[in-house]
């Protein structure tokens, strides 16, 4: 349990602090630099501002190349809680956005803001809210994550976040602690901007609440301390406390054990022991961002070391190169046996390999020592076991044990020795009689541990991703299964109900198709029986035919003689002449009824005749492609022969008998015309009888017109039925072979 509230303040108030574990004193060096005021410097031709300066995630661009920017206008945003964004130090165009070389000790290059600033430094409308304790806290703290600030004394955890805990927070501790050796940023910012710096201070309360707010600034910066001590007089909440100077006082969980005796636990924050804790240059950014408006686009930051001609503190821009900061502070190569320059104090800080490092939201100083002040390390000894190292560690780890984990990259032996409780403070390293640069090695084992997590959440993400995948697909498939076999069981369930009824329909359909086989054959063979009848009788038909329209040629040549024959006769005297005038007309008559007969005779045959040549044509097709024998085919072939013959008989004979008939007309009207005087010697009455005669003759002839037309279309009716009887036939019995095949 750690101590209670109460004998913290009671403790305090008699002046007495607690100790944290060991720690080291090197030589300060301080009074190189803080002996002048913060100047400022010219702005530099181009600025390369890192997208990401912070613990978290970086933000989205929102500038393209070519964009004209103003001073403090936002570069990115991000809607994420772990995300602030970076602004503009300057006004001025985006020249490149991309790689460049960044404040890392390994000089990787990260993503950068090219800006080619112009002479205006034309600010943004800035926004302030100087009512800030009317305003809804919630506004507060997004107008501090809005101005882009996090931790200014080197960890760089977003602010926003700190000033929002779900915790209740007792102590809120302002660090103007500043251990290490050469840097004084701190200092002079305490001593110029007290006053800003308790305006942040007054925001940090109104957002959470503290019990006590302790302003921690180490014993040798007493102008420092008498400034916060006039600047916090008039809130008996604040306590400016100094404490001893011993490095690292100002790591935080060290200045935590110091002032309250509480220990933050491992992997926890400082608010698992109810404390807060803010840096000095990031109250005075707060207070900038509320009361002013201005997002954090610059810093103090040190140019120290006897390499310098003009060591001092500037306000130095959000990303300004390393080598515009060595020229305004007139960097003396010669001072050096080999040119170095350090991001950071000489403890926990790195040599810079390009000048065109920029100045990022962490970097607090510019070391440029000479040979006197830094000597080079010496080659690397093996270790003595001397245990100096672990006597000088400030978070009571075992270094020796790391270093030789970390060196075999047993890293999770390395862990098991709490190695990410290290500080990189560099005591360690301080006191190694055999110059090891030991956090070298646990930074190296830090970060191979930190890639093979990356890569192991990666790993797991991905499996998780195929895992997740395999299960949908799964849950698809069967899914998929289940729809189908309802399908199939409510099929089989609509089968068995209409089971019966398709039975029966089944059957009966079957019994159909039987029947009408059965019925396809008897017609077919009904069908042969009548084509082999009339290939038998066609001979004898057409010959029939035949003779009958030569016997109807002779009767019409017949009629035609006995007409002229009679209009052309004389009579010798009237009353002779009267008996025959009455025998002719009824002569004639019979002639005509006769040549009607014989025509209707003639068109029955001929209606018989074409009957019998279809069904011989079927029965014929019928034999072609289902033939019994040679002897068949040659028989049919041999009648078909007879009947030609017979015809062209036929044919010839009555041509003949119309020409002897044409002959003897001509003798008979010779005969009747030399009576000229019998037809002069004829009475009247013989004349009327004459005139009589042609009229009943015309109407005889128009009757038996008639009669012949209704002959020849009951004919055609008959002609047309045979065609579709054979037709209908025919079908039968294709539909019969196909049935049979």
């Amino acid at each position: 349990m750690y101590n209670q509230y109460d004998d913290i303040v009671n403790r305090l108030n008699q002046d007495r602090l607690w100790d944290f574990p060991g720690g080291v004193h090197p030589p300060e060096f301080k009074t190189l630099s803080n002996q002048k005021d913060i100047a400022r410097i010219p702005m530099p031709a181009k600025l390369y501002v890192t997208v990401k300066q912070h613990i978290g995630v970086e933000g989205n661009l929102v500038v393209e190349v070519g964009d004209r920017v103003l001073k403090g206008q936002a570069l990115t945003r991000s809607s994420n809680p772990f995300s602030v964004p970076v602004h503009a130090p300057s006004s001025g165009t985006v020249t490149h956005i991309g790689p460049h070389v960044s404040a890392h000790p390994s000089g990787i290059k990260e993503l950068s803001v090219e800006i080619s600033t112009d002479e205006f430094e034309k600010w943004i409308e800035l926004n302030p809210i100087l009512d800030y304790q009317q305003k809804p806290k919630a506004q507060i703290v997004e107008a501090i994550c809005n101005a882009g600030i996090s931790g200014m004394g080197g960890a760089g955890f977003p602010t926003h976040i700190k000033a929002s805990p779900k915790k209740d927070v007792e102590f809120l501790i302002v660090n103007g602690v500043e251990c290490e050796p050469y840097i004084s940023s701190d200092d002079r910012l305490m001593r110029e901007h007290a006053w800003q710096i308790r305006q942040g201070i007054d925001v940090l309360v109104h957002l959470l609440s503290p019990k006590m707010v302790i302003v921690a600034i180490e014993d040798n910066k007493p102008e420092a301390i008498e400034a916060m001590q006039v600047a916090c007089q008039e809130n008996a909440k604040y306590r400016v406390v100094s404490i001893p100077t011993k490095y690292p006082a100002g790591g935080e969980k060290q200045l935590i054990q110091v002032l309250t005796n509480r220990e933050v636990p491992g992997r926890g924050l400082p608010i698992d022991v109810g404390v807060i804790m803010h840096n000095v240059g990031t109250c005075y950014a707060i207070a900038d961002a509320i009361f002013s408006g201005k997002p954090l686009i610059e810093r103090v930051v040190t140019l120290t070391g006897e390499a310098f001609k003009r060591p001092q503190n500037v306000w130095a821009p959000i990303g300004t190169p390393i080598s515009h900061l060595l020229e305004f502070g007139q960097y003396r190569e010669h001072k050096q046996r080999q040119a170095k320059v350090i991001m950071g104090g000489p403890m926990m800080g790195f040599d810079v390999i390009n000048a065109d490092v920029p100045v990022v939201k962490i970097t607090n100083c510019i070391l440029a020592p000479s040979a006197a002040e830094v000597a080079e390390p010496g080659p690397e000894q093996p270790c003595i076991r001397c245990s100096a190292c672990a006597d000088a560690c400030p978070a009571s780890l075992l270094p020796q044990q790391l270093f030789w984990h970390s060196k075999a990259k047993e890293y999770d032996k390395a862990q098991d020795y709490n190695l990410f409780d290290c500080i990189e403070c560099g005591a360690c390293a301080y006191v190694c009689p055999s110059e090891i640069p030991l956090v070298h090695y646990y930074r190296i084992a830090k970060s191979d541990i930190r890639n093979q997590q990356h890569e192991k959440d990666q790993a797991d993400k991905a499996r998780e991703r195929f895992e997740a995948r395999k299960a949908r697909l799964e849950r698809e498939q069967k899914e998929r299964e289940e729809k189908h076999a309802k399908a199939a069981e409510a099929r089989r369930q609509a089968m068995s109900e209409k089971g019966s009824d398709a039975k029966d329909k089944i059957a009966a359909a079957l019994a159909r198709a039987k029947a009408k086989k059965q019925g396809t054959a008897s017609d077919a063979a009904s069908t042969e029986d009548a084509a082999s009848a009339s290939v038998t009788k066609t001979p004898e038909s057409s010959q029939t035919v035949k003779q009958d329209k030569v016997a109807a040629a002779i009767a019409r040549a017949k009629a035609k003689r006995a007409a002229a024959k009679a209009q052309l006769s004389e009579t010798p005297d009237a009353v002779p002449a009267q008996p025959e005038a009455q025998e002719k007309p009824s002569e004639v008559k019979k002639e005509k009824v006769a040549i009607a007969i014989a025509k209707a005779k003639a068109k029955r045959e001929a209606a018989k005749a074409a009957r019998a040549k279809e069904l011989d044509k079927q029965s014929t097709e019928t034999v072609t492609a289902e033939p019994t024998s040679k002897e068949d085919s040659k028989v049919n072939a041999k009648s078909d022969k007879d009947t030609k013959v017979a015809a062209a008989i036929a044919k010839a004979k009555a041509k003949r008998q119309l020409q002897k008939a044409q002959q003897e007309a001509p003798v008979a009207e010779g005969k009747s015309a030399p009576k000229p005087s019998s037809a002069k010697k004829a009475t009247k009455p013989a004349e009327s009888k004459q005139q009589e005669t042609p009229e009943l003759t015309a109407a005889q002839i128009r009757k038996q017109k008639v009669e012949a037309a209704v002959a020849k279309a009951k004919e055609k009716n008959l002609q047309a039925k045979a065609k579709r009887d054979a037709a209908k036939k025919a079908k039968l019995q294709a539909q019969s072979e196909k049935d049979e095949n």
